[in-house]
């Protein structure tokens, strides 16, 4: 792994990198509450085919944490991945995770001539999501900690005990074996930067969806014009079918934002596939960019299919 300081339209962001850089770019896009190191585990078994690059974003690690919420709007941190994007010949491959999957997913819709494919783990479309959020059933229910991440004393509640609460969060529900006492250090580290952890909670504020108390579903919903919100691109979706925080009905219907959309899910794993389960997530990256499918032999194709929540693509 390389690391460095790079200058993105002024602003310091730090940079790790895997494979050498005349291979084709794999932007990838960490999630709440990691930073660029939590592609580490993955980037190796990724990095002979490409030059994958992982940075910390926004409000994260060692990159650029302006304060205030309306620093942290999609728009703003599209904006950033797409001067990266921009210093290549060439449309990238985009792999985003949770919060990353929603840059992703901005970048793929809003600046589709920087990116060629787009892989989602365990992210969702803002507009499956938001209707299952507004529902008020499950994925409302399982989506209350946005609220209290939204509050504005959370910072304070979350880092309080040396983040023990937030550890608490991270490791609720989860299969979380890969999250070693030494990693977690690690991570400490990080959130204690200063600033750093009222940004990434700034994230969740500065976002426009709803989240409905269970039983109570909303119709105030924010403006999702579909046409607006197409992925053009060659889509893979890859789904830890045990996520207690996003759940199956949070993708349902994407495949008429996502028309070339193909879904595989990882079994025995959760929100966090991509540690769990490094070496089946990278053999259905590879499997499915070299032949445009997915390998017959890697397992059950689509979460939720049981549930009748996926439709076949």
């Amino acid at each position: 792994m390389d690391a460095q300081f790079i200058d993105l339209n002024g602003r310091s962001f730090y940079l790790r990198s895997w494979g050498k850089p005349d291979l084709p770019p794999l932007l990838m896009l960490h999630g709440f509450p990691e930073y660029g190191e939590a592609w580490r585990d993955l980037a190796p078994y990724l990095c002979d085919r490409f030059h994958c690059l992982a940075p910390d974003q926004r409000g994260y690690g060692q990159s650029w944490c302006p304060e205030g919420t309306e620093n942290y709007t999609l728009s703003k941190l599209v904006s950033d991945m797409a001067t990266i994007a921009q210093r290549f010949k060439t449309p990238l491959n985009v792999l985003g995770h949770d919060w990353g999957a929603s840059v992703a997913y901005g970048l793929a819709m809003f600046r589709p001539d920087l990116v060629s494919r787009l892989v989602i783990a365990n992210g969702v479309h803002p507009v499956p999501f938001q209707r299952a959020m507004a529902a008020g059933g499950a994925q409302s229910e399982a989506s209350q900690y946005i609220n209290a991440f939204r509050k504005p004393d959370a910072a304070a509640h979350f880092s309080a005990n040396n983040f023990a609460k937030l550890e608490v969060f991270f490791r609720h529900g989860m299969g979380v074996d890969w999250l070693s006492e030494s990693r977690m250090r690690a991570y400490r580290t990080e959130w204690a930067r200063p600033g750093r952890l009222e940004a990434m909670l700034n994230w969740y504020r500065a976002s426009p969806l709803v989240v409905a108390k269970p039983g109570v579903p909303r119709t105030d919903l924010p403006d999702l014009p579909a046409e607006r919100l197409m992925v053009r691109c060659p889509h893979l979706l890859l789904w830890g079918p045990e996520d207690k925080a996003l759940l199956p009905e949070a993708t349902a219907g994407l495949e008429v934002f996502a028309p070339d959309l193909t879904r595989i899910y990882i079994p025995d794993t959760d929100h966090w596939l991509h540690h769990q389960k490094t070496q089946a997530v990278a053999d259905a990256i590879l499997s499915w960019i070299s032949n445009g499918r997915p390998d017959p032999s890697s397992g059950p194709k689509y979460p939720g299919e049981r549930e009748g929540l996926a439709p076949r693509p």
